[in-house]
């Protein structure tokens, strides 16, 4: 069986000539959920933005059993659901109903396989009753439903979330990340939630400088505070 993701000896530099990964390796299996920390500039971005081939570096990204290529780019979209921190990035149809529809017509599925992936996907985040509503009159909290249910309109095999609750106030960011522990599909949340990491990621991947500088379980980095500390992160109290 496939990983769900597999990065080999990656690297990348911004036309800058800012290095930001150095030989980045990672392995996810399925149904994994995995929190991406480290401090800004560490590189998390960039990684994610090469699981579906926005940036392209050098060394072998393979996401769902693909390669990430030129090739491959529209099956690895439809495959990596890809949530972006700010919802209003990925909502910009008339109605919440054809933004999530936006991704399984582009595909070319018939209308009734329209209609069925965009019910499920709404039930999913617990808002079939929007889907008349305008997505830009919604909460933070809403929109972000949303925006996953974009991309679970896709079927996707992997979901890659930027800083989820950034933005939530408690009582939405607590639906969310139940929400989240729901969802039976790989995961990989970038985040300086380490309170939402603590309770929801069983594995945690520390970045600093490009660089994987920790991969374990969150139970056991979390005790090292020194080494927390010394990555620009906090043991949640």
């Amino acid at each position: 069986m496939h990983h769900s993701i597999e990065v080999e000896g990656l690297s990348y530099t911004y036309p800058d000539g800012h290095e930001a990964l150095q030989d980045v390796s990672l392995s996810i299996q399925p149904c994994e959920k995995v929190a991406l920390v480290g401090p800004n500039g560490a590189g998390k971005s960039t990684l994610i933005l090469h699981l579906n081939g926005i940036l392209k570096g050098d060394g072998e990204v393979c996401v769902a059993g693909l390669d990430v290529n030129d090739k491959n780019l529209g099956r690895v979209r439809a495959r990596v659901g890809l949530v972006f921190q700010v919802p209003d990035d990925q909502l910009f149809s008339p109605t919440v109903f054809d933004d999530v529809a936006f991704g399984p017509i582009y595909q070319g599925l018939p209308e009734n396989e329209v209609m069925t992936r965009v019910n499920e996907a709404l039930g999913t985040v617990d808002m079939l009753d929007y889907a008349t509503r305008v997505s830009h009159h919604l909460s933070v909290g809403e929109k972000k439903r949303i925006a996953i249910a974009t991309v679970l309109s896709m079927q996707p095999e992997v979901l890659v979330l930027d800083e989820p609750t950034a933005g939530l106030d408690p009582r939405a960011r607590r639906s969310f990340i139940n929400l989240l522990d729901d969802l039976p599909i790989t995961m990989l949340v970038s985040t300086h939630d380490m309170h939402m990491v603590h309770e929801l990621l069983p594995r945690m991947v520390v970045m600093d400088e490009g660089r994987i500088v920790a991969d374990g379980p969150t139970e056991v980095l979390m005790k090292d505070e020194d080494f927390l500390y010394e990555h620009g992160l906090e043991r949640p109290r």
